[in-house]
């Protein structure tokens, strides 16, 4: 786990950002408290020990979930995929008890404070990206018209799996994978812009405990414009796909 010091940011994209989508508006000032989080996505290894190893509270969890399994000495090193919101909740609440900690999944907004990392740029790596930083599909897809190169950045290559989940640089605040391998669940409920969205950094929730999650960050699939700091998208919370895992959040008590 990574101390994240709070702070303010601007959530959210300009409309000069290159390739952005309208549910990035209006960019906002958002005031986040420090808590944290863990240093990559959970990986399949931290998920088989916990599901094997910390009772069930509310629901079962299977201990190898995941689409892609590694050979060899680098096996459960990629982040754990398959993994719907529930199941995900499901494992921050069986750390918690471990624990006596509260582990839960990060909101949205704690999420792009961490990955841009006091970054105003696409990236946190600055105003594009490449296939040495992250993994993400850095060629054309054909069918659809979209480019494997992001701005003026070069094309690279398409890995086609996850990756480990420290194979590539972390940003300043010491996160890894915060661009591509896999989206990653937040708590948050699903909206259309950010019109009338929280400023405190806490999550945004309808009264539908099954209306869409937001999941961040882009994946092993995903172009390179899917994987910028401020790009949101959603899942059912139900789903379970070989695009998809999380990472966890640590509280921070508050004193009095």
């Amino acid at each position: 786990m990574v101390l994240i010091r709070g702070g303010n940011f601007d959530m959210g994209s300009l409309a000069t950002e290159i390739d952005r989508f309208e549910s990035e508006s209006p960019q906002h000032s958002v005031n986040v408290r420090s808590f944290f989080m863990s240093e990559y996505p959970i990986a399949q290894i931290h998920w088989w020990v916990v599901v094997g190893n910390l009772p069930q509270i509310e629901i079962p969890l299977e201990p190898y979930p995941s689409y892609f399994k590694r050979p060899g000495e680098n096996a459960l090193l990629d982040p754990v995929t398959n993994i719907n919101w529930f199941e995900a909740r499901e494992f921050c609440q069986r750390l918690s008890r471990k624990s006596g900690r509260t582990y839960r999944l990060p909101t949205e907004a704690e999420w792009e404070y961490a990955c841009r990392a006091g970054t105003t740029t696409p990236f946190h790596f600055g105003e594009t990206i490449t296939t040495d930083l992250a993994n993400y599909r850095g060629t054309d897809d054909e069918e659809l018209k979209r480019s494997g190169s992001y701005g003026r950045g070069s094309k690279g290559i398409y890995r086609q799996e996850t990756t480990p989940v420290v194979n590539f640089p972390p940003n300043a605040f010491g996160l890894y994978d915060m661009h591509g391998n896999v989206w990653e669940w937040c708590q948050d409920h699903w909206y259309d812009n950010y019109e009338g969205a929280p400023i405190d950094g806490s999550p945004w929730l309808s009264d539908d405990s099954n209306h869409r999650r937001v999941v961040r960050g882009g994946a092993w699939i995903a172009i390179p414009r899917n994987c910028r700091s401020a790009t949101r998208d959603s899942s059912i919370p139900t789903n379970h796909h070989d695009l998809i895992g999380f990472r966890v959040v640590c509280e921070i008590p508050t004193t009095v």
